[in-house]
């Protein structure tokens, strides 16, 4: 319990957080959640090897949404002698079973030092050699010959399942760049992170996974943005689990055959019942957490997060407790498959989980966030009378607009997916700032069995004092509903 509830490191000798096992004796009424996240913790064993080792093929594990959306599935290969060829593979639904066009990405990336901005993950330099286009139907030929004409004059007629030099290097091509128009980037490459998961009774068998940086949420951003979190991981595929169709579709396809998965109904979207994280998920901004959803038959919704310092989630710093409620979901009219729905959060409790912590609420001026000057480790505080805590930039109540998704992994396992958190730190407190594509998705454990009325814990941890920067008067924080992002400013 001592390495937290997402993943563990290898064995070595910890020291038991007092106060996060007496949060954990907090929850009893969730213990078969508590069990499930219990087990995912001794399920898998995680290592991260230095020097990185990209070296190999790596797939998508299903069907990817990218802010827009855009809905793809990737296939990288990666070689000793540092080059890379990538696949792109676009499509026009949110199954991947309607091939839009592929894009194949030639270049060189090479790992360099651990990065100063992403705990745990390792900064890269990239350089693009060569960029093919291929459109896989009329339509989106037209389409594509029309972004294309606009963004570099391109004149010649395109025909569906001919390749296209879209980028190219060198004085020959007058480096020709007709991508813009594509909101192409791989800025991705730039941070890098790959875990080797050992799977629980069976320490011969091992699943690699590879972590590339995030997309902006904001497609005028992609190309400048520096990554600061990641993507859904891409597994090996000398690795991959064979229930893992997606791998094998995906492993198999090129250029001008690209992967369609086995066409599937939109999942009922039931809410209901208690959703948690499969691993210690990583946020842009420095943050670290693992989640924990119950949502009751009376719209009333709780939330629990586990926000840690590293990306192990072993160092938590502190917690946020919160309760509201939330509306009927109605089908999105802009990201195939998603549903909306608007959050409130009416209650809060916050609880300092360490001595920074503790010391930065106390410095903070004003009864905004509690009584000043009072908190102590591990005492929890109500600070619904103080409409929330302004030093975490938290005021009650407070609503947001959210996208959800409901499907099944290949093991069968029913997944929650909610929006993404925008890229600059903000709150999707308008319609309009509604996200478009996913968080990392919550697995479904068991369904709620308290009334609404019963207790509620969100727990967010931050990074040690050493990492805060803070104002005088306000230790300036955004925390959202559902993402749990924190921007310091």
């Amino acid at each position: 319990m001592a390495a937290g509830w997402c993943e563990r490191l290898p064995p070595q000798p910890v020291r038991s957080t007092p106060m996060l096992m007496k949060s954990y004796g907090t929850h009893s009424k969730h213990d078969h959640c508590h069990y499930m996240l219990k087990h995912l913790q001794d399920g898998d064993e995680i290592r991260v090897h230095m020097p990185l080792d990209i070296v190999g093929h790596w797939v998508s594990e299903s069907c990817e949404v990218r802010p827009g959306p855009e809905f793809l599935m990737r296939s990288y290969h990666f070689y000793s002698n540092h080059t890379f060829q990538a696949f792109q593979f676009y499509y026009q639904d949110n199954y991947c079973t309607e091939p839009s066009y592929t894009l194949l990405i030639q270049g060189t990336v090479h790992p360099r030092q651990g990065s100063w901005v992403v705990r745990g993950g390792t900064e890269a330099d990239y350089q693009l050699s060569r960029v093919l286009l291929v459109s896989h139907s009329p339509t989106v030929a037209r389409e594509l010959q029309a972004k294309l004409a606009w963004s570099c004059g391109l004149k010649e007629h395109l025909e569906p399942a001919l390749s296209y030099e879209v980028w190219a290097e060198g004085p020959e091509h007058s480096g020709r760049d007709c991508t813009r128009s594509l909101d192409f980037s791989m800025q991705e490459l730039q941070l890098l992170r790959v875990e080797r998961r050992h799977r629980h009774g069976d320490p011969g068998r091992q699943g690699e996974e590879l972590f590339l940086g995030d997309v902006h949420t904001e497609h005028t951003q992609r190309r400048l943005h520096k990554p600061s979190g990641y993507q859904p991981p891409m597994l090996s595929v000398k690795t991959y689990d064979h229930t893992c169709i997606t791998c094998r579709l995906i492993s198999a396809a090129d250029l001008h055959h690209p992967p369609i998965l086995p066409s599937q109904n939109d999942h009922h979207l039931q809410l209901y019942g208690n959703w948690v994280s499969k691993r210690c998920e990583v946020r842009p901004g420095v943050l670290f957490l693992v989640r924990h959803f119950v949502f009751h038959e009376d719209n009333i919704w709780e939330g629990h997060y586990y926000h840690y310092s590293d990306p192990f989630c072993r160092h938590p710093t502190f917690s946020i407790s919160a309760r509201g409620h939330y509306s009927q979901g109605v089908p999105s009219t802009k990201v195939m498959g998603g549903t909306e729905f608007t959050f409130t959060v009416t209650h809060m409790k916050v609880t300092a989980m360490d001595m920074a912590t503790t010391s930065l609420l106390n410095i903070f001026s004003g009864d905004e966030c509690g009584k000043q000057g009072s908190w102590q480790l591990g005492v929890q505080q109500d600070v619904t009378y103080t409409s929330g805590c302004a030093a975490l930039g938290i005021r009650l109540p407070h609503t947001e607009y959210e996208l959800f998704h409901m499907e099944r992994d290949s093991a069968g396992h029913m997944l929650l997916f909610n929006g993404q958190r925008p890229t600059n730190g903000s709150s999707p407190d308008r319609p309009h700032k509604r996200a478009t594509s996913y968080q990392p998705p919550l697995v479904h454990c068991i369904p709620s069995q308290e009334g609404s009325s019963g207790s509620v814990s969100i727990w967010c941890m931050l990074y040690p004092m050493t990492q805060i920067w803070y104002h005088s008067t306000h230790l300036l924080i955004i925390t959202g509903i559902a993402g749990a992002v924190v921007k310091w400013s």
